[in-house]
């Protein structure tokens, strides 16, 4: 069992940056793929980026390339994603999720709460 909880949403302005956290249980967090989603209004809940265990393999939607980046820390049991030259249309809840292989669409076995993420034009 993994129990994942977010923070860092927040309200932004167009161009500004943003870092998600999400601190993990459980003794196996680096055994899991970790991925951050996000669920616009209106919109299907989407994978934005995923650390491919913990080999260092990333995986980015072509949206957030260049823009936003994953990372993970074992040691801490944490998952970041760094979200820079944010958009109005990266408004979004973003979940942290743990296991699946989002990349290749097998979804993840947990999930976080969620936390919003407002980006002002």
């Amino acid at each position: 069992q993994v129990q994942l909880v977010e923070s860092g949403g927040g309200l932004v302005q167009s161009g500004g940056s943003l870092r998600l956290s999400c601190a993990a249980s459980g003794r196996t967090f680096s055994s899991y793929a970790m991925g951050w989603f996000r669920q616009a209004p209106g919109k299907e809940r989407e994978v934005v980026a995923a650390s491919k265990w913990s080999g260092g393999d990333t995986y980015y939607a072509d949206s957030v390339k260049g823009r936003f980046a994953i990372s993970r820390s074992n040691a801490k049991n944490t998952v970041y994603l760094q979200m820079n030259s944010l958009k109005p249309e990266d408004t979004a809840v973003y979940y942290c999720a743990a296991g699946g292989a989002p990349w290749v669409g097998i979804p993840p076995e947990y999930w976080g709460q969620g936390t919003q993420v407002t980006v002002s034009s």
